[in-house]
């Protein structure tokens, strides 16, 4: 999807389709967008009833306008060591070093925004390996790809948003292992060992993915209520 900031004219969009009584999920989808960038613009700016794309518009460049502090000087040896750090818990998780590092890289970097060129030159390595662990990421739903239009070149994106659709990449992945699980347990007969074995894993997942569902969206829900920097 598409990434910077929305237009006067998207914002305008915004506002007709809530009008038009469509949901955030079709506003969205009509702007190519992502679901929580709507429902953010939307929470900060009046809510479905009071938005006005004009004065949203605004406010937006109001909000650009006021000055960031810089960040604060950081020791390299200090970053260095978070990475490490962070690169170590991911490898725990099941990736690969390599695509940790990638991640790491992408988590810890300001703007959560590399390209691949800038991915291999801050991890010095060759363009094929960054490649093939962007490849693992991305089946994982863990980031996001994005065009830049002045650059004409992918980039790499790690938000909100990828993180929602990692969470619920794994919950459909508890769910798929449920119903092979429940399968296998007719299959093998539900009386026997390892039927009763494969209903109990089956009855697990289940549980677990249902909750993880249930979590991603009240989160979701509640970030989409917070105020953001810009839009």
């Amino acid at each position: 999807m598409p990434g910077g900031r929305l237009t006067q004219q998207d914002r305008r969009q915004i506002a007709d389709g809530l009008t038009e009584g469509l949901t955030y999920t079709e506003i969205a989808a009509g702007l190519n967008r992502p679901l929580s960038t709507i429902t953010r613009e939307v929470a900060r700016n009046g809510g479905p009833a009071g938005y006005q794309a004009d004065q949203a518009h605004r406010a937006t460049k109001e909000r650009a306008k006021r000055s960031h502090p810089a960040p604060a000087e950081r020791d390299p040896r200090v970053v260095n060591d978070l990475e490490e750090q962070f690169t170590g818990i991911m490898v725990a998780t099941g990736l690969s070093r390599m695509t940790a590092r990638v991640l790491a890289s992408l988590y810890l970097t300001d703007t959560g925004i590399l390209t691949a060129a800038e991915l291999a030159r801050r991890l010095q390595v060759s363009p094929a390996s960054i490649s093939k662990a962007i490849g693992e990421l991305e089946q994982q739903e863990m980031i996001r790809r994005e065009r830049d239009p002045r650059r004409r070149r992918d980039r790499y994106v790690i938000d909100a948003d990828a993180l929602f659709r990692g969470w619920m990449a794994s919950a459909r992945q508890n769910t798929l292992l449920a119903g092979f699980a429940r399968h296998g347990a007719q299959t093998l007969g539900p009386a026997s060992p390892a039927g009763m074995r494969l209903r109990d894993v089956g009855d697990f997942f289940d549980h677990v993915g249902q909750a993880m569902i249930q979590a991603a969206e009240e989160w979701r829900q509640a970030h989409a209520a917070r105020p953001a920097a810009h839009g």
